[in-house]
């Protein structure tokens, strides 16, 4: 669990904010990057895998490389 020390205050318009220390909002920035990345890697271990041989990926490869350059 994040150990946060939000501050609140009010703005010159009335909008409420909250303040939080650098190094606090670095560690949730940090948290928030990694969730991204567990999201992301649980929904490609969700796909079923599909194996090529390596001789036949290599030529699907190199024609794709040869039709894009």
């Amino acid at each position: 669990m994040l150990n946060i020390h939000p501050q609140y205050i009010k703005d010159t318009a009335g909008k409420n904010l909250v303040v939080i220390p650098q190094k606090e909002f670095d560690t949730m920035m940090e948290a928030m990057e990694d969730l991204e990345d567990i999201k992301k890697f649980d929904a490609v271990t969700k796909k079923k895998l599909v194996f090529v041989d390596a001789d036949i990926a290599f030529r699907q490869i190199e024609a794709k490389r040869k039709k894009n350059v």
